[in-house]
C-alpha cells in the first residue's frame, strides 16, 4: 500500500513516519530535504510511505508523489494556530488537483500533547474540511511524541488498503 505524507514543515511528518516504522521520538529533527520513504509493516499489510519535506520549495512536487497512492496522510501541527491559514490553503490547492480525485484523505492534527492544540472538531472547522469533495475525508488528533492514537491511523490506512 503506498501512502504520502505532507504537511507544512515542522508538522511532525518525519517523527511520525520514524515513530510509525517502529523508532524512537527524538525532539531534535532536522528538516526534510526532498523527501524520505519508509516501510511500516502492520500484520499483513505493508505500507509504503512518503514523507515530502513541507517548505515553500517543495510544495510544488507534492501533487506528483500523490498521483496513485492509497491514501494521503495531511499532517497539521495542531498547536500553531498561525501556520493554520497557509495549512488550509495548501491542504485546499493540493486537493484541488483533478490528478488526486477519489484519494481518500486523513488530515493528522499532530502535537495534541501540547495544551494549546486544537481539537478535532476546531481542525475540522478551521480548515473547512466539510467542503472538500470527490474523495473520503477524515481528521484525527494524534501526538507523535507520545504516540496518541497512531494505532488508529494505522487501522484507517490497513482499511484502505484493499482499495
Amino acid at each position: 500500500m503506498d501512502v504520502t505524507m505532507v504537511g507544512l514543515q515542522n508538522a511532525g511528518k518525519s517523527s511520525l513516519l520514524r515513530v510509525l516504522a517502529g523508532g524512537e521520538f527524538t525532539i531534535d529533527s532536522i528538516p526534510t530535504i526532498g523527501f524520505n520513504t519508509a516501510r511500516v509493516q502492520k500484520g499483513h499489510v505493508t505500507l509504503k510511505c512518503w514523507d515530502l519535506g513541507g517548505q515553500p520549495r517543495f510544495r510544488p512536487m507534492w501533487e506528483r508523489y500523490c498521483r496513485g497512492v492509497n491514501a494521503l496522510l495531511y499532517v497539521v501541527d495542531a498547536a500553531d494556530r498561525e501556520a493554520l491559514p497557509t495549512a488550509t490553503e495548501e491542504l485546499h490547492d493540493l486537493v484541488s488537483k483533478r490528478s488526486l480525485d477519489g484519494i481518500p484523505l486523513l488530515v493528522l492534527g499532530n502535537k495534541s500533547d501540547l495544551p494549546n492544540k486544537l481539537s478535532v472538531d476546531e481542525l475540522i472547522e478551521a480548515m473547512d474540511l466539510k467542503s472538500i469533495m470527490h474523495r473520503e475525508v477524515s481528521c484525527y488528533g494524534i501526538s507523535a511524541k507520545e504516540e496518541t492514537n497512531l494505532d488508529a491511523v494505522l487501522h484507517w490506512l490497513i482499511a484502505r488498503s484493499s482499495k
